[in-house]
């Protein structure tokens, strides 16, 4: 876990002071991240900002054309700005001046995950933090240019049981609305979990939501030495957590933040999905539940074929539009600040050449 010996360009910012030790949460969205985020943002020395979600912004990188050049990289740095500011949840205290982002870092690799860095890193050291934390779990998938450009990231592996995650997926406009492909999307975020795990074994703690359910204290100290923080008893008592408070009157998907964790919902999944739904899940995800200690319910044996996906890509599309028709008729802030992200995507979309 120690820093290499070298210090990197991007381990020091334009004054030549050591930046904040960058760390990535993975690797699925529904694990209980935002509980976890939010109590270690009671120490001075962690922040972690309401996540920007890169990976919704990827499709549109290639589309900006040679990155060497200063044109393309200025105009993809004013972009990533932008959807910052067009976040659900604003980051406290700060504005980003495209310009200067772009000057401070365009002799360093170009990256659109270069310039989210820079952001995240510059909140932290307003933070005095030594640790700044990424919760955009699904950028798992860019693990390894992220070590490339930080070769001091650390990892923090959450895993929560698949067929809970998947029931809380289920409900969440942020992933599909079928078990089967909340199913698959699990299976894949933990392939490259368990990637990371082997390959950079020092660099990664893993730890189990249902863990920090039951003794929440022990995993959240378990986490601070790993970052090599210090364990604040103010980390058990996130009713008073002003951000908590904040989002969980934000969307539906937040509510439960403002309250203690209740170790009676763990097995809430047995209430939402079918028999044959649970099966499903643990067929596709039996070998990380043995590996993680899950007790299956079923022989765990059915095969997931194309035509049970297509049919699964069926309904979790008529699904999809429902929901979103319902947040609209049910909470028109939630709807209106989440079009708002997905329409300044569509819009740059727009103005983007169809390829570069």
């Amino acid at each position: 876990m120690d820093s290499n010996d070298s210090v990197s360009d991007t381990q020091v910012n334009t004054a030549g002071v050591k930046r904040p030790r960058p760390v990535l949460m993975i690797p699925l969205r529904r694990c209980g991240s935002h509980a976890l985020r939010l109590r270690l943002n009671n120490s001075k020395e962690f922040y972690s900002p309401y996540p920007l979600h890169i990976v919704d912004f990827m499709p549109l990188v290639p589309r900006y054309g040679n990155l060497e050049d200063d044109e393309a990289y200025f105009r993809l740095v004013v972009d990533v700005v932008g959807l910052q500011s067009a976040s659900m949840v604003k980051w406290k205290d700060i504005v980003f001046d495209p310009v200067d982002i772009f000057e401070s870092i365009k002799h360093q690799t170009r990256s659109v995950h270069r310039i989210l860095w820079e952001l995240l890193l510059r909140t932290g050291e307003q933070h005095h933090a030594s640790i700044v934390m990424d919760k955009s779990l699904d950028s798992v998938h860019y693990a390894e240019e992220l070590l490339q450009l930080f070769p001091d990231m650390l990892f923090l592996n959450v895993v929560r049981d698949p067929r809970a995650q998947v029931a809380s997926m289920n409900r969440a406009i942020i992933h599909d609305y079928d078990s089967t492909l909340n199913a698959l999307s699990w299976l894949e975020a933990h392939q490259l979990a368990r990637d990371i795990v082997q390959r950079y074994p020092d660099r990664v703690l893993t730890i189990r939501y249902e863990d920090f359910l039951s003794n929440q204290e022990t995993v959240l100290r378990a986490i601070c030495q790993f970052f090599g923080i210090a364990f604040l008893p103010e980390m058990l008592d996130v009713e008073h957590s002003s951000e908590a408070q904040q989002i969980s009157h934000m969307s539906a998907l937040w509510e439960s933040n403002r309250f203690p964790p209740l170790m009676a919902n763990k097995d809430k999944f047995k209430q939402q999905l079918s028999l044959q739904e649970i099966e499903v899940i643990e067929s596709l995800t039996k070998e990380f539940m043995q590996l993680y200690g899950y007790e299956l319910m079923t022989d765990a044996c059915l095969e997931c074929n194309k035509d049970l996906v297509q049919a699964a890509k069926e309904k979790s599309a008529r699904g999809r539009e429902a929901a979103w028709d319902n947040l609209k008729h049910n909470n028109y802030k939630d709807y209106i600040l989440r079009r708002f992200r997905a329409d300044y995507l569509a819009n740059l979309s727009q103005r983007l050449p169809a390829q570069a």
